[in-house]
C-alpha cells in the first residue's frame, strides 16, 4: 500500500526554505552567479541549483523515504527517479524558480511551481502549487476539489464583458509585436509579470481576464498553474492541443493561453498566432 502524502505541506516547507535562501542573497551581484546550462536548455544560476537542491532534499526526506517512488521532472536536472524505477510512479513536475530573470534582478515577482501527476500529460495533473515570493501568496489546487488562494477557495472575478487586463509572458520585443497589434482595440491594459505560473494563477483568481505566452514555454512553467486555472472554472490551451496531448517532459514546447471566459481565450489565442506569424515573416 502506497503511503499517503501531504503534498501541500511538502510544498510549503520547500517555499519557506527557498524564501530564507533569497533573503540570504539580496543583491543582484549575489544572484547573478552562473553554473552552466540546465537540462531545460537555459543558463543555470547558482541560485537555481540551490533552490532545486531544496526541492530534492524535501522529496527524498518525505515521499521517497516513506516508500513512494517518484519521477521528478525538473528544469535543471531533467528527469530523475527517486526511490526506484517504477514507470507508473507519480510524476512531480518542478520549476524551482519561475521568473529567473526577475529573481536575478531582484524584481519581486518570481515563483516556485510544483505539480504532481498520475500520468505523463497536463490532463493527468492531480495537484498544483504556486508560491509567489514577491506577494508571499500561495495558490494551490487539487483535481476535483477546487482552487485556493492562501488556503481559501478562489472566488474568481475579473471584468464583466470585455478584456480589461491581460497578462503577457515571454515578452521578448520581437515576439510580442504581433500579439500587441492583434490585441489593439480588444484589451484595455496589458501586464507583463515575468512568471508564467503567476500569470496563470492571476487568471484563476480573476486578477487577469486572460493571459498568453507570446512564444513556446516548457511544461515546468505551467503544469501546476494550469490545474489551478481549470479548478477555478477557467480554460487553458497549449498550442491548440488537447490537454492529454500536452506532455510533461522537458522536450515539449508549446504556447500557453488561459482565460475564465471562452471568448476571451479565443481572442488571446488569435494574438498568439499573430505573434508567431509576424516572427515567421521576419516582420
Amino acid at each position: 500500500m502506497k503511503p499517503e502524502v501531504d503534498w501541500l505541506d511538502i510544498c510549503r516547507r520547500i517555499a519557506a526554505r527557498q524564501a530564507d535562501l533569497f533573503a540570504s542573497a539580496p543583491s543582484i551581484a549575489e544572484r547573478s552567479v552562473y553554473e552552466g546550462r540546465g537540462e531545460g536548455g537555459d543558463m543555470t544560476l547558482e541560485l537555481d541549483r540551490r533552490c532545486e537542491d531544496i526541492v530534492f532534499e524535501e522529496l527524498e526526506l518525505g515521499p521517497a523515504a516513506a516508500g513512494l517512488p517518484l519521477i521528478v521532472i525538473s528544469e535543471e536536472r531533467g528527469e530523475v527517479h527517486l526511490g526506484g524505477e517504477e514507470r507508473d510512479a507519480p510524476r512531480v513536475v518542478v520549476d524551482p524558480i519561475d521568473g529567473s530573470m526577475n529573481v536575478r534582478r531582484t524584481l519581486p515577482s518570481h515563483s516556485l511551481s510544483i505539480a504532481v501527476a498520475s500520468g505523463d500529460s497536463m490532463a493527468d495533473v492531480d495537484f498544483g502549487f504556486v508560491h509567489d515570493f514577491g506577494a508571499r501568496e500561495e495558490f494551490a489546487a487539487t483535481r476535483g476539489a477546487g482552487a485556493t488562494l492562501g488556503g481559501h477557495p478562489v472566488l474568481g472575478g475579473g471584468s464583466e464583458g470585455g478584456l480589461e487586463v491581460v497578462g503577457l509572458e515571454s515578452a521578448e520585443p520581437s515576439w510580442i509585436l504581433g500579439a500587441v497589434e492583434a490585441l489593439q482595440g480588444k484589451v484595455y491594459r496589458l501586464r507583463a509579470v515575468g512568471s508564467i505560473a503567476i500569470s496563470l494563477a492571476y487568471v484563476a483568481t480573476g486578477r487577469f481576464d486572460a493571459m498568453l505566452s507570446a512564444r513556446a514555454c516548457r511544461s515546468v512553467d505551467a503544469a501546476a498553474a494550469q490545474l489551478i486555472v481549470r479548478e477555478a472554472g477557467g480554460s487553458v490551451e497549449f498550442a491548440g492541443l488537447e490537454l492529454a496531448d500536452a506532455m510533461l517532459d522537458l522536450e515539449a514546447r508549446y504556447t500557453c493561453a488561459a482565460a475564465l471566459d471562452p471568448d476571451h481565450l479565443r481572442t488571446v489565442r488569435t494574438a498568439q498566432d499573430a505573434a508567431a506569424g509576424r516572427v515567421a515573416s521576419g516582420g
